[in-house]
């Protein structure tokens, strides 16, 4: 049990450490990953404080949604505020970016940059296996980034919105999402798994 809790702050002291502090120079590769035990419980502990703080959980999908309506209002504003989908978006005098989830969102983009670039891990790179193309492989990411988008909608929300914040709140609804997302999960990587080997 204390090399389950002692780890993950090791890690976390060797993450944050400074040059003269590590093994090497300011120019060494990459550092470790994090323990997903610390990246859990830091997880937790955020997910926490937005309910504590915010009122309300962690979710990106609507985030989308908002920008979305946005652009939909920029080209043509009767139209946008016609669409049932979108119409309580535009309740009230504010914008309609102008909203918690859009600035987690931001958040989210800014501090994920920010902690790869401490990690030295922020260089611009395609992942993909031996078997695939570069063409191939941006065609397979932006599809599954459709579905899953699309799946989001459908659901009300995305993994953070319904896993994190759903699961959190016991929501038998969120907790089928969660299984039914890592059981297709699964099922696509078995499906596309000769694309990496």
């Amino acid at each position: 049990m204390t090399t389950l809790v002692s780890k993950p702050i090791d890690q976390l002291r060797a993450f944050f450490a400074g040059p003269e502090e590590r093994d090497g120079a300011a120019h060494a590769g990459p550092k470790p990953l994090w323990s997903p035990y610390a990246a859990g419980i830091l997880l937790g502990v955020v997910l926490f404080a937005a309910f504590f703080v915010m009122g309300r959980g962690l979710g990106a999908s609507g985030a989308m949604n908002r920008v979305m309506a946005a652009l939909y209002e920029l080209a043509n504003a009767d139209f946008a505020h016609g669409l049932t989908y979108y119409r309580e978006y535009f309740v009230g005098d504010g914008s309609v970016l102008y909203d918690y989830a859009l600035f987690q969102l931001l958040g989210v983009l800014l501090g994920g940059y920010t902690s790869a670039a401490f990690a030295r891990r922020s260089r611009l790179m395609l992942e993909k296996g031996p078997r695939i193309g570069a063409g191939g492989r941006l065609t397979y990411a932006f599809a599954g980034g459709f579905v899953m988008a699309w799946g989001a909608r459908i659901a009300r929300g995305c993994t953070s919105g319904q896993v994190l914040t759903g699961s959190a709140n016991l929501a038998v609804g969120s907790l089928t999402m969660f299984v039914m997302f890592f059981a297709g999960a699964y099922i696509t990587a078995y499906a596309v798994r000769k694309q990496w080997t």
